[in-house]
């Protein structure tokens, strides 16, 4: 039986995809995980592989969802960017990291907040 933080992040990345597909951008995978973690959501933005971390908090009281995009999840977020990449034969294409973050409101539709580039892959 899924955690009540496993129900909340399911919900999130529907939410997320929903909004994603809105704006044009097609959803390719979900929950692709490697030996660096997960990537929640992999979209096609054109010709631009999208890798999107989703946070979602029921509230603010410890903290926006954006602020809990911890160094460490965002270095393993760039990491399993590249693995997806090289397994699919696109080292050299064009990517980038986005942040959905989502508050869900009690008595009304959940606020959401979609960060292209939220996460800089080091140069090299």
């Amino acid at each position: 039986m899924p955690s009540p933080r496993s129900k909340l992040g399911a919900q999130g990345e529907r939410i997320a995809a929903a909004h994603l597909g809105s704006l044009g951008l097609v959803i390719e995978t979900r929950n692709y995980r490697t030996r660096f973690g997960e990537v929640d959501l992999v979209a096609r933005d054109g010709e631009e592989t999208v890798f999107v971390e989703v946070r979602t908090k029921r509230s603010t009281t410890y903290g926006t969802p954006e602020e809990s995009l911890t160094l460490r999840k965002q270095a393993r977020l760039v990491k399993a960017a590249e693995q997806y990449l090289a397994e699919r034969g696109l080292a050299g294409a064009s990517w980038r990291v986005d942040l959905v973050a989502i508050t869900l409101q009690p008595d009304g539709p959940a606020h959401i907040a979609h960060i292209e580039s939220a996460v800089e892959a080091p140069d090299g």
